[in-house]
């Protein structure tokens, strides 16, 4: 299992030590990250594998909204089977 989490807003120092911080502690393991910074807007994707995630989906997206807030950016997760379907062409 598999999940998309996106994160924008105002740049600002440790946005991607934070996500992946509280990926790791909750078990969360990063398959893959992509993120740009223009001007001073931060965007960034991450995949990550949820199998081994110790708290359910729902608490690890909660945990990841307020580790979001601390940081004034938005942060969305989205089950991987929820977002290909919603992106499908």
């Amino acid at each position: 299992m598999k999940a998309v989490i996106t994160v924008i807003g105002k740049d600002t120092v440790g946005i991607l030590a934070g996500v992946s911080g509280v990926c790791a502690e909750y078990g969360a393991n990063v398959v893959e990250v992509t993120q740009s910074v223009m001007q001073d807007m931060f965007a960034m994707i991450m995949m990550v594998d949820i199998t081994s995630c110790t708290v359910p989906f729902k608490e690890l997206t909660e945990k990841l909204k307020a580790m979001g807030e601390k940081f004034g950016v938005m942060v969305h997760v989205t089950h991987e089977e929820l977002f290909n379907t919603m992106y499908r062409v």
